[in-house]
């Protein structure tokens, strides 16, 4: 027998599967064929030639010595598979995410100007590889902190991540998606004004620390329009983004139509997100939990599609949930099926007896109709 925990190890995550190169065209048939490179010509480096994200790529041999690249004509470069882009590590890049909130926290202290670039460039790299693949998303709906990391950060940084996940489903395009994703990094920049023990007892606040929080949308535009944002935008939807559907929420008590729709976004995540990981001590969700949990008891909060978009993304059996299938099997879920939520792809990993495999199959359950899942599996299980 063995222990589920020995099974766990951390979310699975998708990435794409490696696609052929499509050639570049040379740019005049008039021109002479390139001499064979000499010995010592580096790997072929890949070079992103379009503005526009995911569009066309080339090779370029890059010499030992320097010499002049071969002109070429991007009219004349036919679109490459979106994989082939230079990727970057989407672990690095959500880091980076929150390194950048952690001197936003300091310019409220020691005051300075506010990086906006940096943050614009910082988003659209993430919206970037949001569109590339699932593995930043993955990576930001891991339901466990870092030890040592500033929760606030943290949480503002998966906000925007997740955020421009479901902008993208309902339809935002990439600059809309990067205001988007600005707003949800700045979100919560009032509550750094708060007391730390007001966070971790969030579910026991006396009267005077419950007005202090729900203050905190209010303080927190105050700081965005101190550091003068780019768009008026960004400080609406920080503002809304506690307000509900039927004006149960706050500061204002807006409702429907009356409250800026990139906050009803940015509003149901931080619930979400807030459930899964949550400041105080209160036990966490796991994903599939939360939406359950949001879908029962919050569905007058939040509107019909945008909970429906958020369960398409986050699935009932997200990547690294363990799940016992209906022969007794013990599977780990490594990717969702978007058009099956319920059968996704399963890493099996334990026999119907609970003995670990020393080779774990796989099996996508979409292929399979003999096969379900009869539920999740808790980690400390037998």
């Amino acid at each position: 027998m063995v222990r589920m925990s020995d099974l766990v190890r951390g979310v699975v995550r998708e990435k794409p599967a490696p696609a052929e190169p499509a050639p570049a065209k040379r740019a005049a048939e008039a021109r002479p064929a390139a001499p064979a490179p000499p010995a010592g010509v580096t790997p072929v480096e890949r070079t992103r030639l379009s503005a526009g994200p995911l569009r066309s790529v080339t090779e370029v041999a890059r010499p030992a010595a320097p010499a002049e690249p071969e002109p070429v004509h991007l009219a004349a470069v036919p679109p490459a598979p979106a994989a082939e882009v230079p990727t970057e590590s989407a672990e690095a890049l959500f880091g980076e995410l929150q390194a950048l909130l952690v001197r936003v926290r300091e310019l409220i202290g020691a005051g300075g100007a506010f990086p906006w670039p940096d943050l614009a460039r910082l988003v659209d790299r993430a919206a970037a590889a949001l569109e590339r693949s699932g593995e930043l998303f993955w990576i930001a709906n891991n339901p466990a902190a870092p030890p040592g990391v500033d929760y606030l950060a943290f949480h503002q940084a998966r906000v925007a991540v997740l955020s421009m996940r479901i902008g993208a489903d309902v339809g935002y395009d990439r600059p809309r998606l990067v205001q988007l994703g600005m707003a949800g990094c700045l979100i919560d920049v009032g509550l750094w004004q708060l007391p730390e023990a007001v966070l971790k007892r969030l579910d026991a606040l006396s009267p005077d620390e419950q007005t202090q929080y729900r203050s905190h949308p209010r303080t927190s535009a105050e700081w965005i329009r101190r550091w003068s944002p780019p768009s008026e935008v960004i400080v609406e939807a920080v503002l809304h983004h506690h307000e509900r559907e039927q004006g149960q929420g706050f500061p204002q008590g807006l409702a429907g139509p009356a409250i800026n729709p990139d906050a009803k976004i940015l509003g149901l995540v931080d619930t979400y997100t807030g459930l899964t990981v949550p400041p105080s001590a209160r036990p966490r969700l796991r994903p599939h939990e939360a939406i359950r949990e949001i879908v029962r008891s919050k569905h007058e909060s939040f509107s019909s599609p945008l909970v429906k978009a958020l369960l398409s993304e986050i699935s009932v059996f997200p990547p690294g949930t363990l799940v016992r299938l209906n022969t007794g099997e013990i599977g780990r879920v490594v990717a969702v099926n978007r058009n099956h939520p319920l059968r996704p792809r399963v890493e099996i990993v334990a026999d119907a007896k609970g003995q670990r495999l020393m080779t774990p199959k796989t099996t996508d359950l979409s292929e399979a109709p003999f096969l379900y899942i009869t539920g999740p599996v808790a980690e400390g299980a037998r």
